[in-house]
């Protein structure tokens, strides 16, 4: 007779997991909702300090993260992904909602310069999620 072992949680691994940090409520929901609709689960994180810790946690394969009122904040967190051997690998979205092009650019230069595989604003990231997700997660 074979045995095969009971596994826990075997629904959830057939979904891909996605760690997001937010500013915006109404965004980071509609952001949230997204994500499941393209089979994703997706894991709020409230506490940038605890981001780190929750990526070496859960795994995901994909971490979203607003660059907003706390982008210094917010590029810390992702500067320690990326610095930690075990979750460097893990591609990582930043977006931010600038209401002008010089905010833009200096979001997207602190977002880049901390790791952000792809920097997008808020509107067009939820309007092309799938897509977005498509780019952070190719393969170079």
């Amino acid at each position: 007779m074979l045995l095969c072992p009971v596994l826990p949680n075997v629904g959830d691994m057939t979904q891909p997991l996605a760690l997001v940090f937010y500013e915006s409520l109404l965004a980071g929901n509609q952001l949230l909702h997204r994500l499941e609709g393209l089979d994703y689960r997706a894991l709020s994180v409230s506490d940038l300090a605890q981001l780190h810790t929750e990526a070496l946690r859960t795994r995901p394969l994909v971490v979203l993260i607003e660059v907003g009122a706390l982008a210094e904040r917010a590029c810390a967190a992702l500067r320690s992904l990326h610095h930690d051997a075990t979750t460097a690998h893990i591609p990582v979205v930043a977006f931010h909602a600038a209401r002008d092009a010089e905010t833009d650019a200096r979001l997207t230069q602190l977002a880049r310069a901390a790791g952000a595989k792809v920097v997008i604003q808020e509107s067009a990231l939820l309007a092309h999620l799938e897509q977005v997700l498509d780019q952070a997660l190719h393969v170079d």
